[in-house]
């Protein structure tokens, strides 16, 4: 992971455009090629970034200390440097992953074993498939005997779409499980990350914990 923290203006470039002037912040460029912009405030989350996969191109002469960063779709997020205040590299070599809680966990075993819940037809290819950067929670094909990847939450937030989208990079890349699509499950999904899971193409499907357990519902039913 390289930071770097330095005066600098920010522009992107894309389906809309967005503009940071100057300022001191922190830039963020990691191992799987992502690139992102923080301020001191806003706890984790950047003012901008770049997903990858993308590729970073420091400026040299007359562009020197302009770093233009490009994703596939084309899209630019050009950092113009002002003044560099720290610039340092750091190996942090390969992340064991997030360990899942309880119920986490058990969600996934138990939709393994239930596979059909995401639809009729679909059946499992393995639980915790590896990849380059973590294991996917479920990877299954659908009626059609498409490949589609599942990442399970027991709250959805924004930050496992990210997680989602980048597990979902790397397996497209792969030609006999492409093409890959993703689903985002959870017991609850959080407004704003479902929006941005149908910006990406993402299905989004809610699990019922009790039903999965084969609980039955003990509400009245008129059918």
């Amino acid at each position: 992971m390289r930071l770097v923290i330095a005066r600098c203006s920010v522009d992107y470039a894309g389906r809309l455009t967005a503009h940071l002037p100057s300022a001191p912040r922190l830039i963020l460029v990691k191992a799987d090629g992502s690139v992102s912009i923080h301020a001191d405030d806003r706890a984790y989350k950047p003012l901008n970034w770049m997903s990858p996969p993308c590729t970073l191109k420091e400026g040299t002469g007359e562009e020197a200390g302009v770093w233009t960063v490009v994703n596939k779709a084309g899209e630019k997020l050009i950092i113009t440097m002002e003044e560099i205040l720290h610039d340092s590299s750091h190996e942090l070599g390969v992340d064991p992953g997030l360990i899942k809680d309880g119920v986490e966990a058990h969600l996934q075993e138990l939709l393994a074993d239930r596979i059909e819940t995401l639809g009729e037809g679909y059946t499992l290819i393995r639980r915790e498939y590896m990849t380059a950067i973590g294991p996917v929670d479920i990877l299954c094909r659908d009626a059609d005997g498409r490949t589609v990847a599942v990442e399970i939450k027991r709250r959805g937030e924004i930050d496992g779409v990210e997680q989602l989208t980048r597990y979902l990079d790397l397996l497209n890349r792969d030609p006999h499980l492409a093409p890959v699509r993703g689903v985002f499950a959870a017991q609850e999904i959080k407004p704003q990350a479902r929006v941005l899971a149908t910006d990406r193409g993402i299905d989004c499907h809610i699990l019922d914990y009790d039903a999965l357990r084969g609980i039955e519902d003990d509400k009245l039913r008129l059918f």
